[in-house]
């Protein structure tokens, strides 16, 4: 490993006895302090699980185009369903991919009254032409869950809380996946698979086609190369971790190139986040820890607030301005004038 790759972790140190834990800990907090990402093996998720998602996701790619866009996103408030290629927007350029965004299984909000953040809440749209992508989904999102709780477990314990100080102020979770295709480009300069952002929740967990590159974070001012690795997850934490620590533990950038025609590139980020009316409560960090917190990043054109569905919502907005347009015109509208 050389000093500028992403560091590798190692999940089930946790149940080789106290020492190996409390190792894992510090390494964890130290690779979420310094560089934000880092990879993750150890999770118990095998090939085989691996392999029905990558199968199903490329079946889901493959169907007519018609089947597809019977479920765009188009027709969904909730920024649920197919996303077609240049259908998204990062820093207001288009991301060269397409995708399906599966969130929470939920009854729409329908008081007048909720807060806006609440529009997300709702059904997914499920492909009628490939009912099992659902169930392999589903696995994969309890899966994933689980890995992730016991990460949050880890970070209190390792930033000096108790073990369920994030989990008590979660909420149910408002999880999202995306199963996304990023197709080859002829272009002869690198092509924006999706531009340079930070995340907008807690804690994603990114699965990369075997073999697949592209995706780069930004780490000492330059953009490092972070590569599939066998059997390992990409994670990253979001604003919210950024802001419960106060800019100890940091949200990075990261972008995906795209891959050169006629190869493509499959990848599925798991979201995990609070509850959309949740807010990480900041952690009372000990004194050696709290003396290296940044602070939380200023960025007027990006604001990091403490309600996740806050973060959720202006991500949601600026990344799809179709669905924006057509769904929520009166909160552009109310944007446009504050």
């Amino acid at each position: 490993m050389t000093d500028l790759s992403l560091p590798i972790l190692d999940l089930s140190r946790l149940d080789a006895g106290p020492d190996e834990a409390a190792a894992f800990r510090d390494e964890l907090r130290e690779a979420t302090h310094r560089v934000g990402f880092f990879y993750l093996t150890g999770t118990g998720v095998g090939p085989e699980l691996e392999n029905r998602l990558h199968t199903a996701a490329r079946a889901f790619f493959d169907l007519p185009e018609a089947d597809k866009l019977a479920i765009e996103n188009l027709n969904s408030p909730h920024f649920r369903g197919y996303t077609r290629i240049g259908g998204e927007r990062t820093q207001g350029k288009v991301d060269w991919r397409e995708q399906i965004d599966i969130g929470p299984e939920r009854e729409p909000v329908t008081d007048p009254d909720a807060a806006a953040f609440h529009r997300l809440t709702g059904p997914n749209l499920w492909p009628a032409a490939q009912p099992e992508l659902r169930e392999v989904v589903t696995e994969w999102h309890d899966k994933l869950t689980e890995i992730a709780r016991v990460l949050l477990q880890q970070w209190a314990l390792a930033l000096g809380a108790e073990a369920d100080h994030f989990e008590r102020h979660f909420g149910e979770p408002a999880s999202l996946i995306k199963i996304v295709r990023y197709p080859g480009t002829t272009e002869p300069e690198p092509q924006q698979g999706v531009g340079a952002h930070k995340d907008s929740g807690v804690l994603t967990l990114l699965w990369v086609e075997p073999g697949k590159g592209g995706l780069q974070v930004e780490r000492e001012g330059e953009w490092v190369d972070a590569p599939a690795v066998p059997g390992a997850f990409v994670v990253n934490i979001g604003e919210m971790m950024e802001y419960a620590t106060q800019g100890y533990l940091v949200a990075t950038n990261h972008r995906v190139i795209s891959p050169r025609f006629p190869d493509d590139r499959i990848s599925v980020p798991f979201f995990f986040n609070p509850a959309l009316d949740a807010a990480l409560p900041l952690v009372e960090l000990p004194a050696e820890l709290a003396a290296q917190a940044k602070g939380v990043t200023e960025d007027p054109s990006n604001p990091i607030h403490s309600l996740f569905g806050e973060n959720a919502l202006k991500s949601r907005l600026r990344a799809h301005p179709d669905v924006a347009e057509r769904w929520h015109a009166d909160l552009l509208a109310a944007r446009a004038s504050s």
